[in-house]
């Protein structure tokens, strides 16, 4: 089915991503999961193309957009290389930069901005704590006013982009009394004195995104680095939370649609018993089965980036798919293993990396099971 929610504009900014991929990325991919990093390079490129300012104004170094479309696209192209690119590079321009346009302050925006967007200041966004995931009103991470003065201290895990970051918007619990209502974020310069990366990840995929664990021993901040408003942190993360489904979302379904593309391929060149393996009924089947997964996730998931980006996306229908993206994300992927054969158990081929990479997709974000309780709440149940 031919997509429509794409304009001339959309497919030239895609065609330009491609083509920066190819000549930057490509060639040394195979390092980047030796090195379980994504080079700085990476980013600064990226930013002298515009990549990472989609949506930061103008007048802070970015291209002013305004069109979540673009963010898509880039989400879409990045994914089709490997998820950990998609994932990095999301965390970086779709997830944590929006909290420093929509909530910083002019000062705050002089202070970050250009450099988020030229590349030179890496995001991470500090959530999860090791005693909880999806319940962010249950963290632990604390800030305690101290004159004019915030002191942190806490930690976080599963941060990517954590072994890399310049600024990390932190989390943290500024009034206990008020349980989920007492929560403030921070951003927080990796520099500070008390700041400090634990090991990098051994994670069962996505080798190259590095993950880290990141801790803060009396970590001394100032009203200039509270993003938002003091204790409005879980409501400025709730409001924020459909844009990250949703951008997993994109990269969901353009990672699987790309590895399922390279394995129509692999199914009409394999010989076996005298003819591919593809036209053997029961691959006929399931790879028609397979196109049509994908098609109608891609279909559902473009009308929830068109409402979106008019300001119109709930956040059940983000839940939604969030939750059946990396659902049919990872069957597909799945399949295309078997398809491969012994093959497809080898990390050589791109298809058994992308089934390792793809799995994570199910718990971060908000677990599959969050996603779905969600969805009952709204039902009514």
């Amino acid at each position: 089915m031919r997509r429509t929610i794409y304009n001339e504009d959309h497919e030239a900014f895609r065609s330009s991503v491609r083509e920066f991929l190819e000549r930057t990325v490509l060639p040394n991919v195979e390092q980047y999961a030796e090195d379980k990093a994504i080079p700085r390079e990476f980013w600064i490129e990226g930013g002298k193309q515009g990549f990472w300012g989609l949506n930061i104004p103008e007048e802070y170094g970015g291209a002013g957009a305004g069109d979540y479309r673009f963010n898509a696209v880039l989400a879409e192209e990045l994914s089709k290389v490997n998820a950990a690119l998609g994932s990095c590079g999301g965390i970086h321009f779709d997830i944590t930069a929006p909290y420093l346009v929509e909530l910083g302050t002019p000062a705050q925006k002089q202070r970050w901005l250009p450099g988020v967007a030229s590349g030179e200041i890496l995001l991470a966004i500090g959530m999860t704590e090791p005693s909880g995931g999806s319940d962010l009103a249950a963290l632990k991470t604390t800030a305690v006013r101290d004159g004019d003065e915030w002191v942190i201290n806490g930690s976080k895990t599963f941060i990517t982009n954590g072994f890399s970051a310049d600024l990390v918007l932190v989390a943290a619990r500024t009034s206990p009394e008020k349980k989920s209502r007492g929560i403030t974020l921070f951003a927080v310069e990796t520099t500070k004195p008390g700041f400090s990366r634990g090991r990098k990840l051994d994670k069962v995929g996505q080798d190259e995104s590095d993950t880290a664990e990141l801790f803060f021993e009396d970590v001394r901040v100032t009203d200039a680095e509270v993003v938002g408003e003091v204790d409005s942190g879980f409501i400025h993360m709730m409001q924020k939370l459909p844009q990250e489904r949703l951008g997993c979302a994109v990269s969901n379904v353009a990672h699987a649609k790309q590895i399922l593309i390279e394995t129509l391929q692999y199914a009409k060149d394999r010989k076996a018993f005298g003819q591919s393996i593809g036209q053997f009924q029961h691959n006929k089947f399931l790879l028609a089965d397979l196109f049509t997964r994908i098609e109608v996730t891609e279909t559902y998931i473009d009308q929830c980036v068109v409402a979106h980006d008019q300001g119109e996306l709930t956040p059940v229908d983000a839940a939604k798919a969030k939750w059946w993206s990396s659902q049919v994300q990872n069957e597909v992927l799945d399949h295309c293993v078997q398809l491969h054969g012994g093959y497809g158990f080898m990390n050589e081929y791109r298809v058994a990396r992308a089934w390792r990479d793809a799995r994570v997709s199910k718990i971060w974000a908000g677990s599959n099971e969050i996603m779905k309780e969600l969805i009952g709440r709204d039902l009514g149940l």
